[in-house]
This record gives structure tokens, C-alpha cells and sequence, in this order.
């Protein structure tokens, strides 16, 4: 199942309205190509003050298995299950401090900006991408020496979409349902704070 629009209130671009977070996945790997492509379009996000705070921290099991077993293993238990066939995972960290090491208010608000930008260009090219708060950070933090001005946000597993049919029935029937988001008057409004929009 690659393809699972969402069901907007009015037309949006298909790279939005299409990208959605995949669980099943094929064991194929990636190509060095489409990781070059993923990360070169999170470089060119945008960020407060140019800064570019975000980190990626790339772990592909087909060119260095020893250190994506040892990812793998900092992600929950749920996430790890569903995430086995996956070629792919990529950490998600922001440095917090600014050059002049003053606390950036605005790290984690750009390192996500990068990461929508990473996961769109990955729907761009066909491939599945999910992002994942369910990592052990202080695991994760000691597994690979992560600086303590570095702040871990979440995980990305990335690959080709795998067979539905494979996952379990209860996360077969999530992968299967319609997309839902909060209504536009639950999270956006109009010129002073729970006036509709």
C-alpha cells in the first residue's frame, strides 16, 4: 500500500496530502542516491538566524549492520517490531546552543522544519518514512556519545514500502484506515486565541 491521500477540507499539494507514516516496509536497501537526496533536502530547510541546527545521525543497515543493530535496539518495543524489515534509520538531534552559546529557543522548531523536509522528499521519490518519538533517548544518548548540548527528538525509519498483509492484524487495520487530523477551527484562529477562524 503506497498510496494513502488525505481527506482535506479543501485541495492541497499532492507532496503533502499524500506523504503519510507507513509501517510496513520491504527489506530492500536504499540506494546512496535517495539518502543523499533525503538529507540534501533537509540541508536547505529553513531556520531562525540561518543556524541549521539539526544533526542527522544516518544508520543503514546495508553498509553498517553493527551500528544499526545498536539504534535499533534504543527504539520501544512496539516501534521495534514493525520497524524489523526496515533498511534505514535516522536520528533526529538539534545542537541547542547558538554559536555564541546562548540557548537556541527555536532548535527543535527548525530540526523538525529539516524533517518534514527529509520525509516529504522521501514521499518525492516513492519511498516509505516514518517518524518516531518512541526511541529510549538516554539509551540512544550513551550508545553513540551524543554531546550533552545535543538535544535527541525522535527517529526516522526509512525504505520501500513493504507488504500490508505482513504486519500484524490490529496494526494491518491502522495501516488500512482512513487518515484523520482535529479540525481547521480546533488549531487555527482568527486574530486572538479560540476565536474561529
Amino acid at each position: 500500500m503506497t498510496n494513502k491521500p488525505a481527506p482535506t477540507a479543501v485541495p492541497i499539494h499532492e507532496l503533502i496530502a499524500g506523504r503519510w507514516s507507513p509501517r510496513a516496509y520491504s527489506s530492500e536497501p536504499l540506494s546512496r542516491e535517495h539518502l543523499h537526496a533525503v538529507l540534501e533536502a533537509a540541508r536547505w530547510a529553513p531556520s531562525s538566524y540561518n543556524a541549521q541546527p539539526w544533526r542527522f545521525v544516518v544508520f543503514d543497515r546495508s553498509t553498517d549492520e553493527v551500528s544499526f543493530k545498536r539504534a535499533f535496539a534504543t527504539l520501544v518495543p512496539f516501534n521495534q517490531g514493525w520497524n524489523a524489515p526496515a533498511p534505514v534509520l535516522i536520528a533526529v538531534t538539534t545542537q541547542t546552543l547558538t554559536s555564541k552559546g546562548e540557548v537556541n529557543r527555536c532548535a527543535s522548531y527548525d530540526a523538525g522544519a529539516a524533517a518534514m523536509a527529509l520525509v516529504l522528499q522521501a514521499h518525492a521519490l516513492g519511498l516509505a518514512a516514518h517518524q518516531m518519538s518512541g526511541v529510549d533517548i538516554s539509551a540512544f544518548r550513551k550508545a553513540f556519545a551524543i554531546p550533552d548540548d545535543v538535544e535527541v527528538i525522535a527517529m526516522i525509519s526509512l525504505g520501500h514500502y513493504g507488504e500490508v498483509e505482513k504486519l500484524d492484524p490490529v496494526l494491518r487495520e491502522r495501516e488500512k484506515s482512513v487518515r484523520t487530523r482535529l479540525p481547521l477551527g480546533e488549531i487555527a484562529f482568527g486574530g486572538a486565541w479560540k476565536k474561529p477562524f
